[in-house]
């Protein structure tokens, strides 16, 4: 079997696995889970059982279904997020690549400033001040996230708008817009899909993080970075319920880098390089 051309290394096939179990956990997990995200069903940290694979957290509730729930949740929001900031950085990176020295300075200046502000705390003020729901979240995220794929759209696009057949297209007179659709970015497409993927682990790294301050995404929806919050006591008693949502936040992690560094050793090899290597 051939993705993108190439056949998928080793460790390729096991990120490939590992993220398609999580999508797939996302995609169906209210028809796979024993129990609904919300649901009281036992006592606070219950031990596993046959009833409770993974146990239950502080208050009662299956680990088991939480955890395929906040797959749907974590995922959703990251995705949905690294969806939004490459639309936005990528249209805006590509843009100042062709609209001329002051829409460049324009936007690389502002994109500077927005840089020179720590990420984190840029956020936590942004959704203290308006609220963590949903749709504010990743909006924030995107729009922070999108300075950086600001800068690596516009250093690619700035390569290849110099290059004979954009000046050709120029001459025709075409206009910025069907330049930058039918001539530079398919030629960008090969970093920036693996720059999406390094981006994602990003989001997805820092939707659990938020969630794990508490300014993330909210109850009752499950996420994992909340699980991690919510059962951090449990280490305490020796218990293993906070363990469960930070192994799949691991597990995830994991699974895509290893797919984004076959996609990365792809791009890097030479043109006449055979796709059986």
């Amino acid at each position: 079997m051939k993705i993108f051309g190439h056949k998928p290394t080793a460790t390729a096939w096991v990120g490939i696995i590992i993220v398609a179990f999580f999508i797939f956990l996302a995609l169906f997990g209210p028809w796979i889970a024993p129990y609904s995200e919300a649901e009281t069903v036992g006592d606070t940290w219950a031990p596993s059982s046959a009833q409770f694979w993974f146990g239950t957290d502080n208050i009662g509730r299956d680990m088991l279904s939480r955890l395929i729930y906040g797959a749907r949740m974590t995922i959703g929001v990251a995705l949905g997020t690294t969806i939004l900031s490459f639309t936005i950085g990528t249209i805006a990176g590509l843009f100042a690549s062709i609209g001329g020295p002051v829409v460049d300075q324009v936007l690389s200046r502002f994109v500077d400033v927005m840089l020179s502000i720590p990420l984190l705390v840029f956020a936590l003020i942004v959704l203290s001040m308006f609220g963590s729901s949903i749709p504010t979240l990743i909006l924030t995220i995107a729009i922070l996230d999108s300075t950086r794929v600001f800068r690596l759209s516009r250093a690619v696009a700035m390569n290849i708008a110099v290059l004979e057949y954009v000046e050709a297209a120029r001459l025709r007179g075409e206009g910025n817009w069907w330049i930058m659709r039918r001539e530079i970015l398919p030629n960008a497409l090969p970093p920036m899909i693996s720059e999406f993927g390094l981006r994602f682990c990003f989001n997805f790294l820092f939707v659990a993080g938020l969630s794990f301050l508490g300014l993330g995404i909210q109850p009752p929806y499950a996420d994992w970075g909340g699980m991690v919050r919510e059962n951090g006591r449990a280490i305490s008693f020796g218990l293993y319920a906070p363990l469960w949502p930070a192994m799949a936040i691991a597990f995830m992690t994991i699974g895509v880098n290893l797919v984004v560094d076959w996609i990365l050793s792809i791009n890097a090899r030479p043109s006449g390089a055979s796709a059986e290597m």
